[in-house]
């Protein structure tokens, strides 16, 4: 299988890479700016026997975003299935504090991007193919006083998961979603929160943070023939959060 996961440098992405590259996919992985992320996590997938490119792109540019499945569908000789994973928070903070810039910014990459994503698999993958969008458990909680902004946008990648699974119907291609919980990695530190993760895993209630190769383990499910009576379908690996 042929697999473009954006934001596949870092994190959920990282760990979802790496998944695949286990079962023998091979996958194109996007990212925006940190290019040692990139060349450590393509050296990686490939000191395990794995096939991988890394493409920078800024999802929130639809001209970008379609480079990028250019160069992707390239690199593999074909696209089979897409993770849209790529995904911002921005500094802690109610929503009365917040900027028009910072607002826009955070709605433009986690909803904007992941429509302009969307849009691109959905003209680019052959019927049968699958597609995962990545939410958060944020969607259904609101993060009041953290990140709002960020919850609505990751609400309307779930009404995009659920409108597209249908639309996608008649071509057989799979759509679903993933809602992580509080999951450890850098994102945290990205919102001005480094440590977030040790104070708030005890209190969960499975008393501990998720990792990210937890979230890659039901991503990867889904992209699988395992799945293949699976789509409009929303998974929380939140920990019963």
């Amino acid at each position: 299988m042929r697999i473009l996961i954006t934001g596949g440098t870092r994190g959920i992405g990282r760990a979802t890479a790496l998944s695949c590259a286990a079962r023998g996919w091979t996958t194109a992985l996007g990212y925006r700016g940190d290019s040692a992320a990139a060349e450590e996590t393509l050296a990686a997938i490939e000191a395990a026997g794995g096939k991988s490119s890394v493409h920078a792109a800024d999802i929130a540019d639809p001209g970008q975003v379609a480079a990028l499945f250019d160069a992707a569908a390239a690199a593999m000789g074909g696209l089979d299935a897409v993770v849209v994973n790529a995904g911002i928070v921005a500094p802690v903070m109610p929503l009365a504090e917040m900027t028009p810039e910072r607002i826009e910014r955070v709605v433009r990459v986690n909803l904007t991007g992941a429509l302009y994503c969307a849009r691109e698999a959905a003209r680019r993958l052959p019927d049968g193919g699958a597609m995962v969008l990545m939410s958060s458990a944020a969607a259904r909680l609101g993060s009041p006083g953290k990140y709002v902004d960020y919850a609505a946008a990751k609400g309307g990648v779930d009404t995009l998961t659920t409108g597209l699974s249908l639309e996608l119907a008649p071509r057989r291609i799979r759509v679903n979603g993933v809602r992580p919980g509080i999951i450890d990695t850098e994102i945290h530190a990205d919102g001005g929160e480094p440590d977030r993760v040790a104070l708030l895993g005890p209190g969960l209630p499975l008393g501990r943070a998720g990792q990210a190769e937890e979230v890659a383990a039901a991503v990867v499910w889904l992209l699988s023939d395992e799945a293949s009576y699976t789509s409009g379908a929303i998974i929380d690996v939140a920990g019963a959060r």
